[in-house]
């Protein structure tokens, strides 16, 4: 009995050194999170998959819109890169290979994995309907990445399934495992519809860090609050779509995002 005890004291302490050997934090926010995967092996993954979607969508790559969603994403990319090192944060995107592309699908939903790999299915255009209205969609998922949210919902995941010490074995000897963690975490395939919500917290962070990093594109953050309005009209009486599935949009989400405009007003530098 006195083993048993002494082996669950160990178990616990060397569980609780490699949380707080895991801990990051969040960029403009300061919230320390949970992120056990490494980046490499989590980008590594994400490339797999995000090759894969493309493989077995219809992306479109010779339209205005195509090329809309390649303008808006190469500017946020190019907002967080001189974010990132104006806070002598560069070595964070240090393995990321941006893409961006446009899927033809009638889903109203766009994501961004590990790396700055994002994907706009067709289906959301008609409510985003400008160019401005876009950068508010990219600007979250691009923030949702660029936080470690899919790092932390996974580590997370591992952490309660298998317990820190299982961690090493199941990332080199469980692929299955992992990759079903993945996709859960990040929504992609078929699983979408197995993916956990993002958190309250997640949701608001993604907001603030989208915010920004849209102003410092050069887009106006004021045009967020009528995006999620047009979002809000979407549920009707009907299922809402994927997108807010993840993404609540309520007034609670528009008071918030008031709240945050007059800060990234500072940032934001029309074209």
């Amino acid at each position: 009995m006195r083993n048993f005890l002494l082996k669950r004291q160990i178990l616990f302490f060397l569980s609780l050194m490699l949380v707080l050997v895991a801990c990051a934090t969040v960029p403009i926010t300061g919230r320390h999170q949970l992120t056990l995967i490494p980046a490499a092996q989590i980008n590594a993954m994400s490339f797999q998959n995000y090759q894969q979607v493309l493989a077995e969508s219809h992306v479109i790559t010779d339209t205005p819109e195509a090329q809309m969603v390649k303008s808006v994403g190469q500017r946020i990319q190019g907002a967080v890169e001189r974010y990132f090192a104006e806070h002598g944060m560069s070595d964070q995107l240090s393995g990321y290979a941006w893409e961006f592309n446009l899927i033809e699908d009638d889903q109203v939903n766009a994501w961004c994995m590990p790396g700055g790999k994002v994907a706009v299915y067709t289906g959301i255009l008609p409510i985003t309907q400008t160019e401005e209205g876009l950068a508010v969609v990219m600007g979250h998922e691009i923030a949702h990445a660029i936080a470690n949210h899919g790092n932390e919902r996974m580590s997370q995941g591992l952490l309660q399934q298998f317990g820190g010490l299982a961690l090493a074995e199941y990332l080199k000897d469980k692929p299955e495992t992992t990759q079903a963690l993945f996709l859960g975490a990040y929504g992609i395939g078929t699983t979408v519809g197995l993916m956990l919500p993002f958190s309250r917290k997640q949701e608001a962070e993604a907001d603030h860090l989208g915010l920004i990093f849209m102003a410092m594109a050069g887009y106006n953050p004021e045009v967020a609050v009528d995006f999620w309005a047009r979002m809000a009209d979407t549920k009707g009486g009907a299922a809402p779509p994927e997108f807010l599935s993840t993404h609540p949009s309520d007034q609670t989400r528009i008071n918030h995002l008031r709240q945050l405009i007059p800060e990234a007003m500072e940032y934001y530098q029309p074209r």
